[in-house]
C-alpha cells in the first residue's frame, strides 16, 4: 500500500516537472522573440507624431512589446516576431503618453501591418490653434487587419469623414463620438457591411442619412445622435437593419413621418428620434416591435392620438418618453398593462380627459408626468402614492384637474389644487339648515315673544359672520 502511494507521488511529480518545464520553455520562447526592425521604427515614428519628438522608446527593454511594454500598445506573435496589434493614444490610462500640442499624423502608422485596434482620445484638443484633419489617403493599407476604429472626445480634430474609410472592410467598430467633425456622411460607409457598431453622436455632420447605411444587416448599435442632419428617414434604413439592438438618431433636424418599415426591426430594444422634427404622427406599426424596452421620441410636432397603439403588445417597455409632441386624445388604458414601466412622460402635450386610477398600480414606476397637457377630473390615487411619488408625479398646469379632499397637506400632487365639491357640499347644507331654523325661529317667535326674535337674528348674524 505504502509502493503504491509512493508511485502516485512520483507520477505527479513528474507531471508537474513536465509541465512546468513546457510552460518555461514557452515562456521563454516569446520572451525571447524580437520585433522586427521595420515594425519599431514605424511604431515609434508614429507615437512621436502624437507625444512628440523628445520621445524615443530608451526606457523599453529590449522593445515596446518585451519586458517593460508601452501602456496603451499590445502585441502579438506572427512567424515569430512581435507585431503591433492594439493602439491607443492619448490619456485612456493614469499613465498613458499625453499627445502633444502640435500633434499630427504620422505616414508610418499605416506601415502597421498587423494593426486590429486603433483608438484616439482626447488627443486633439485645440480646435483653434492647432486644428487637424484625419488623413484621406493609405487606409486601404490597414484593410486586412483593422477591425477597430475610435477617434473619442478630440474637438480639435476638424473635417469630413474620410470616404476612403468605406476600404476597411474589416471594420467591426468604427466609434467618432465628440469630435469636430462636420460635412456630409460619405456614402462609401455603407461598404462596411461587417460593423457591429456605428457612433457618429456628437459631431456637427449635416445632410442625409446615406441610404446606403441599409447595408449594414449585422450592426447592433447605431448612434447618430447630436449632430445636425436633415432630411427624411431612408427606408432603406429600416428595412435593412434587421439586427439592430439599438438605434439613436436623437437630437437632429430629421423630418417627415416615421416609416411604416421602422417594424421590421424586430430585435430593436431602445428607439430614440427625440429633438428632430418628425411629424404625422404614431405609425401603428411601432406596436409591432415587442422587444423595444426603451421608447423616446419627445420633442417632435408628431400630432395625432395616443390610443392608435395597443400598448399592450409592448410589454417589454421601461422607459415610454412621448412628451411635447403635439398628441390629443385620451389617456389610453392599455399604458396601464406596461408592467415593467419605470418611466413615464406625457407632459407637454394636447390630452384630454381623466387619468385613469390604475396608473397607481403599475409595480416598477418611480417617475409620472403628465402636466401641461388639458387633463380633467379627480385625482384618485391614495396618499400613499403621492408619498411615494412626490414630485416624480407631475400633473401641475392642467387647469380643470384636482385632488380630492381630506389628504393630509405633506402628501398632495404638487401644483394641482383641492376639489371643490366636498367645501361646496358643506356650504350647502349650512345654508339650508340655517334657512330651515330661521323659518322655524320665525314660527317660535309668533308663540313665545319678541325677546326670542332678538337671539334667533343674533344668531343668523354670528352664522353669517363665520361663513
Amino acid at each position: 500500500m505504502k509502493g503504491f502511494k509512493n508511485s502516485r507521488l512520483c507520477v505527479l511529480v513528474i507531471f508537474f516537472l513536465l509541465h512546468f518545464g513546457v510552460w518555461c520553455n514557452g515562456d521563454t520562447e516569446n520572451m525571447g522573440a524580437q520585433m522586427e526592425k521595420n515594425e519599431i521604427n514605424s511604431l515609434y515614428s508614429t507615437i512621436q507624431g502624437f507625444v512628440g519628438k523628445w520621445w524615443n522608446g530608451s526606457d523599453l527593454y529590449p522593445d515596446p512589446c518585451g519586458w517593460t511594454p508601452i501602456q496603451g500598445v499590445s502585441c502579438d506573435l506572427f512567424d515569430g516576431f512581435w507585431y503591433v496589434t492594439d493602439l491607443n493614444i492619448g490619456p485612456i490610462h493614469d499613465n498613458s503618453l499625453s499627445c502633444a500640442p502640435n500633434v499630427e499624423f504620422s505616414s508610418n502608422l499605416f506601415t502597421l501591418k498587423h494593426l486590429k485596434s486603433l483608438t484616439f482620445f482626447n488627443c486633439f484638443v485645440l480646435p483653434r490653434h492647432h486644428p487637424t484633419s484625419i488623413p484621406t489617403e493609405r487606409w486601404e493599407f490597414l484593410a486586412s487587419s483593422l477591425e477597430s476604429l475610435e477617434f473619442r472626445s478630440n474637438p480639435g480634430l476638424i473635417g469630413q469623414i474620410p470616404s476612403t474609410f468605406g476600404r476597411l472592410i474589416k471594420l467591426q467598430s468604427l466609434v467618432l463620438v465628440e469630435n469636430g467633425l462636420s460635412g456630409e456622411m460619405p456614402q462609401s460607409l455603407g461598404n462596411l457591411v461587417n460593423l457591429k457598431r456605428l457612433v457618429l453622436a456628437g459631431n456637427k455632420l449635416n445632410g442625409e442619412i446615406p441610404d446606403t447605411f441599409g447595408r449594414f444587416t449585422q450592426l447592433l448599435i447605431c448612434d447618430l445622435s447630436r449632430n445636425k442632419l436633415s432630411g427624411v428617414l431612408p427606408k432603406s434604413l429600416f428595412g435593412g437593419l434587421i439586427s439592430l439592438l439599438k438605434l439613436d438618431l436623437s437630437c437632429n433636424n430629421l423630418q417627415g413621418k416615421i416609416p411604416q418599415e421602422i417594424s421590421q426591426m424586430k430585435n430593436l430594444t431602445l428607439l430614440d428620434l427625440s429633438n428632430n422634427k418628425l411629424s404625422s404622427g404614431l405609425p401603428k406599426s411601432i406596436q409591432e416591435m415587442t422587444c423595444l424596452e426603451e421608447l423616446v421620441l419627445s420633442n417632435n410636432p408628431m400630432g395625432g392620438f395616443l390610443d392608435v397603439l395597443d400598448w399592450y403588445n409592448m410589454i417589454k417597455l421601461t422607459t415610454l418618453d412621448l412628451s411635447n409632441m403635439n398628441l390629443t386624445g385620451e389617456i389610453p388604458k392599455s399604458i396601464v398593462e406596461l408592467k415593467k414601466l419605470r418611466f413615464l412622460g406625457l407632459n407637454d402635450n394636447k390630452l384630454i380627459g381623466k387619468i385613469p386610477k390604475n396608473l397607481e398600480n403599475l409595480p416598477n414606476v418611480s417617475a409620472i408626468y403628465l402636466y401641461g397637457n388639458n387633463l380633467t377630473g379627480e385625482l384618485q390615487f391614495s396618499q400613499w402614492f403621492y408619498r411615494k411619488m412626490g414630485r416624480r408625479f407631475g400633473a401641475w398646469g392642467n387647469q380643470n384637474l384636482c385632488y380630492t379632499f381630506g389628504l393630509v397637506s405633506s402628501d398632495v400632487p404638487f401644483g394641482v389644487k383641492q376639489c371643490q365639491q366636498e367645501l361646496k357640499f358643506v356650504i350647502d347644507v349650512e345654508m339650508n339648515s340655517s334657512f330651515v331654523d330661521f323659518q322655524s325661529s320665525m314660527g317660535y317667535l309668533n308663540d313665545c315673544g319678541i325677546w326670542r326674535c332678538f337671539v334667533v337674528e343674533l344668531f343668523m348674524v354670528i352664522l353669517l359672520l363665520l361663513k
